[in-house]
């Protein structure tokens, strides 16, 4: 009987090892080297190009040619989060930017899905991503707020909800001034311990933490951004700005701009409100006329660095755009 019973043990014990290495055996593994680039090409006028194919793109990281895996025209709808500043700078600029956002909508695709959110203080989701106009037009409607400028957070919440919209291309509009109270504050800080004639060149956009989340973030779930920069908190406009004041504008810009080349969109600064209009109806044309493109990166190594992409189209009078490279984690 003890024996039958140690029998019994031994071979439990033989085939759960055998489950186990067969599991383990099972596990795939994904090869984080490959790299995937959403492309827009448009003519010298901006007029989106959608017939190309694989032969008439070349791609180069650091310099060094790849080959491209895959490729494909994107049919693939999109999922939109639009950001709407609407802290105490832009009080004057509402009824502008709801009618604005408003156009926008209107130049998308009736399957593209728009989530609306809000940040002042606080982030708020006014409605999350359907392709139901009514609700779309009601909370560009509703948005509303005043105090502080949280356009960093507002991003990264915008982000964990495109983290989950499978299967599509993602996108975020953001309208602001990008002056983000936390890391303004920041670089007043840092500014502290600068002389008057260091201030001006002594901030490096790029070490900011809030942003390089942002940008991380971005990489890994394919996310491009456009920023529409609004023409608030500029302090060339005040009749005797400081040095600090000008630095702090100018890093915020910066790193604006760094948010749409580093994704692959494009940064659009509005010198007069009545130009918001067209600049949102050439985002989204510029959001249409996409390729998805792939690679398998000739350099192995997961070093951290970063990894500069030049894309090239073979006719000199198309220009094409996608994000300027990548980190390699």
């Amino acid at each position: 009987m003890r024996f039958a019973k140690a029998l019994l043990i031994y071979l439990f014990l033989i085939l759960s090892f055998q489950t186990a290495s067969a599991q383990t055996d099972d596990i795939i593994k994904v090869d984080s080297s490959v790299v995937r680039l959403n492309v827009g090409v448009v003519d010298a006028r901006g007029r989106p190009i959608t017939d190309l194919g694989r032969e008439n793109f070349t791609i180069y990281e650091d310099g060094v040619k790849q080959n491209i895996n895959y490729f494909e025209p994107t049919i693939t709808p999109l999922s939109v989060v639009m950001i709407l500043d609407m802290s105490g700078s832009t009080l004057g600029f509402r009824d502008i930017i709801r009618m604005s956002a408003s156009r926008f909508i209107d130049a998308l695709d009736p399957q593209d899905r728009v989530a609306v959110v809000e940040f002042y203080d606080k982030v708020n989701l006014r409605n999350n991503f359907t392709t139901n106009r009514t609700i779309i037009a009601n909370s560009i409607r509703a948005a509303n707020g005043r105090g502080k400028t949280q356009l960093y957070k507002a991003l990264e919440f915008s982000m964990e909800k495109l983290a989950r919209e499978t299967n599509r291309r993602k996108a975020i509009i953001v309208l602001t001034d990008g002056v983000d109270t936390s890391v303004r504050d920041q670089d007043r800080a840092f500014l502290d311990k600068f002389g008057e004639t260091e201030i001006l060149n002594a901030i490096n956009p790029e070490n900011s933490d809030a942003l390089n989340r942002v940008l991380n973030r971005s990489d890994v779930h394919g996310i491009t951004i456009y920023p529409l920069a609004l023409p608030t908190g500029d302090p060339a406009k005040l009749a005797d700005p400081t040095p600090a004041q000008i630095a702090m504008f100018s890093a915020a810009r910066t790193r604006l701009q760094l948010l749409a080349e580093r994704t692959g969109g494009t940064l659009n600064t509005i010198n007069r409100l009545e130009e918001m209009g067209r600049l949102y109806a050439n985002v989204a044309a510029d959001m249409r006329a996409l390729y998805t493109v792939e690679y398998q990166s000739t350099n192995d190594k997961r070093d951290g660095r970063w990894r500069a992409i030049t894309i090239e189209v073979n006719n000199p009078e198309l220009i094409s755009r996608t994000r300027q490279g990548y980190f390699a984690k």
